[in-house]
């Protein structure tokens, strides 16, 4: 729970109230603890989750979801998108779009992450994602991460994409989003094969950058990164990052 002088700190009594009370009305489920929040009178509760942050290539992508607080059988299966399969993913991003009183999704890139580092990116870009919103929400929820500068009251829920209907959404927006571009970045940048593996560290991954350099997609600021460009360079950097921009 956030500290005194927080914009959360003035709704403690009743969000706690409201946490004691999930379940207890017969919602139970994923919709339980948005439920709560809601009928403790704090309004439209919107969900925050990422993507690709433990990527070391591409964006990282924020989403933010304000679902309507009634049954919406049309999402069963939904929880963590890593829990997941691509299909599966695929079937719910449209739907949840329809039935979302709002959604977004932003993206920041890896130049930006380079520049002010993961956490500051990471939090700026769930900022964005709320504010991008085009219904202002009561309440935020995100998943385990607080957000400093957001103006909303807010509170970061443990395993939130699991346990929260509207946190597990925005999960699934923010990686089918983010899956979409590195698929972009794949076709725009060979010889990495970021679609595959959509720019996680992989040992494949890791071997073409040794062999290619990176492009500017890559996190060079990324330890795995340095030492695969390091590697390259040692090799006598054949390939300038301006060629592996442009091959096709």
């Amino acid at each position: 729970m956030s500290g005194a002088g927080h914009p959360a700190a003035p709704l403690r009594a009743p969000v706690r109230a409201a946490l004691r009370r999930t379940g207890r009305d017969g919602v139970t489920g994923g919709r339980a603890l948005d439920h709560a929040v809601v009928r403790a009178g704090l309004g439209l509760v919107a969900g925050v989750d990422e993507a690709g942050r433990g990527a070391c290539c591409g964006p990282l992508t924020a989403a933010a979801c304000i679902l309507p607080d009634r049954p919406l059988p049309e999402l069963d299966g939904l929880t963590d998108s890593k829990q997941l399969s691509p299909a599966a993913r695929e079937r719910l991003e449209p739907v949840i779009a329809e039935v979302a009183v709002a959604w977004a999704v932003v993206h920041v890139s890896a130049a930006e992450i380079d520049e002010r580092g993961i956490q500051p990116a990471n939090t700026s870009a769930m900022r964005r994602a709320v504010a991008a919103l085009d219904v202002r929400p009561g309440y935020v929820l995100t998943d385990a991460l607080r957000v400093p500068g957001l103006t909303l009251p807010h509170l970061p829920v443990l395993k939130g994409d699991r346990v929260s209907r509207s946190i597990s959404a925005a999960s699934v927006l923010a990686k089918v989003a983010r899956d979409r571009v590195m698929v972009e970045l794949d076709a725009r940048y060979p010889g990495y094969g970021l679609a595959g593996h959509k720019g996680y560290g992989t040992k494949a991954h890791m071997a073409s950058v040794s062999l290619h350099g990176g492009c500017p997609e890559h996190r060079y600021t990324y330890a795995n990164v340095a030492a695969a460009r390091a590697q390259w360079a040692a090799a006598g950097g054949r390939e300038t990052e301006e060629e592996v921009t442009t091959q096709s």
